[in-house]
């Protein structure tokens, strides 16, 4: 098997062919010496040399058999590295991180199609990350980094934002691909924080009062909330004017503090309901 056969469309493959995109990732991801890294989507390796030669350990995710085959064969004398022939949305992410009490680095070109998911799947795993430089679409890139009150703005920008600070690296063109995308990338560096921005109360409750607000984007705030699960237990009305926050109000339209103060109070009733 050749890393050069024909990309699959239907798996979103779009390799990165630029000498000097590459370059500019590996130094944004900024890998210390000995430092654990996670690879998802290695491809043809464009990342995978550079990392491997930086890394403590390394481990590949590649949800393409014939590209895991592949690295598995060109990596087989590197005892620092591990290749996971698997669908990274399969993976238990937690489990992987367990191998080594030190923080990891995930790298990552992430398919347009997955790459929310995948987000949602790190997400949980903030505390044990040190950093993160992801590729991602531009629109994607462009949610995360987006003010309140935009189209743009979104559950991946208030859930992401709770738990890193997000900067933009540096926008890739499509010529950088082979085969070129229709879209321009980004490449994001997620640097974990060691307290989260906000007091949210219970974490799976803010996200269900985030993943609840934008549920129905032209619909107000007052009605999303009410076609949650949880507004079977309490009265969401309620729930806002105490928050101060007009039920009228959209919910792209509220900041992570607000979205915060919602989740604490929630916490707080659903706890009393509970009892």
């Amino acid at each position: 098997m050749s890393a050069a056969r024909r990309p699959l469309k239907s798996l979103g493959q779009n390799f990165l062919v630029d000498g000097n995109v590459i370059a500019r990732i590996i130094q944004a991801a900024d890998i210390q010496p000995d430092q654990p890294v996670l690879e998802i989507g290695p491809g043809r390796g464009a990342l995978t040399g550079h990392l491997a030669g930086r890394a403590g350990r390394m481990i590949l995710i590649e949800f393409d058999h014939a590209l895991a085959a592949w690295h598995q064969d060109q990596l087989k004398d590197n005892q620092r590295v591990k290749v996971i022939d698997a669908d990274v949305l399969k993976v238990d992410l937690a489990e992987i991180f367990s191998e080594t009490p030190r923080k990891w680095n995930v790298v990552a070109n992430l398919p347009y199609n997955i790459s929310t998911e995948v987000l949602f799947r790190l997400y949980d795993v903030h505390d044990k990350l040190a950093r993160m430089t992801l590729m991602l679409q531009k629109e994607v890139g462009d949610r995360l980094a987006a003010p309140p009150d935009c189209s743009a703005y979104g559950v991946t920008t208030v859930l992401l934002g709770l738990w890193f600070d997000i900067s933009r690296v540096f926008v890739v063109h499509p010529g950088s691909f082979h085969p070129s995308p229709k879209v321009d990338s980004v490449v994001l560096n997620f640097i974990p924080l060691s307290e989260p921005r906000a007091d949210v109360g219970d974490e799976n409750v803010f996200r269900s009062v985030v993943k609840s607000a934008f549920s129905m984007r032209r619909k107000t705030l007052a009605n999303c909330l009410k076609s949650a699960e949880f507004s079977k237990q309490v009265d969401c009305g309620e729930l806002l004017e105490t928050c101060r926050i007009d039920g009228r109000r959209r919910g792209e339209t509220l900041s992570l503090e607000e979205f915060a103060a919602l989740s604490r109070l929630l916490t707080q009733y659903l706890r009393k309901v509970a009892t």
